[in-house]
């Protein structure tokens, strides 16, 4: 199945990556958020935790790509999404950043798809409709996929992604936007 059920071992897999990359990315101002449907309790998902790497200044995002790479990671550039820089896993032996499937993205505070993310988990962290809606939806389009990943990823983007616009325009409404990070 390319969608599970919701798994409270997302939360636990997302907290013990997050442990890692805190202690390699140490002494930089940032923030590590869990986005993606894994972050929202009671969604089903693809069991891979999404996760963005939040700075404030691009000379925080050089910091940043020099302490992934020295922990295993690879800028793979932006892959279309401008303010949005994607990190992959080289081989390696890491007992936790090698072995949970996750994917890593790094974004300035005020880059607009890192909005979005952050939009639309809250959202349907609070509004169990909304939350209901969508799992309904992916399971839909996973099954007219047949649960092939990439018949899936297209199908989406062409079927929910007004539902997914349309609560990020009602969480807007409600939280324009996101500060700077706060860092001592």
């Amino acid at each position: 199945m390319l969608i599970l059920p919701y798994d409270a071992a997302y939360a636990t897999n997302f907290n013990k990556i997050n442990q890692q990359l805190t202690n390699g990315l140490s002494g930089i101002c940032l923030a590590i958020e869990h986005v993606g449907s894994t972050a929202i309790p009671e969604l089903a998902a693809k069991p891979i935790i999404d996760i963005d790497i939040i700075y404030n200044e691009t000379s925080d995002f050089h910091l940043i790509k020099k302490a992934l790479e020295t922990i295993g990671y690879y800028h793979n550039g932006n892959q279309g999404i401008p303010g949005r820089d994607v990190f992959k896993r080289t081989e390696g032996q890491d007992t936790v950043l090698d072995h949970i499937t996750h994917h890593l993205y790094a974004c300035k505070y005020d880059c607009n798809e890192l909005h979005k993310h952050l939009h639309f988990r809250d959202y349907l962290r609070n509004h169990k409709d909304a939350r209901l809606f969508y799992q309904q939806l992916k399971y839909e389009i996973a099954e007219e996929a047949d649960n092939d990943k990439k018949v899936y990823a297209t199908l989406k983007q062409l079927k929910a992604n007004s539902f997914i616009n349309y609560i990020i325009s009602l969480a807007k409404t409600k939280h324009p936007g996101f500060e700077k990070i706060k860092c001592s």
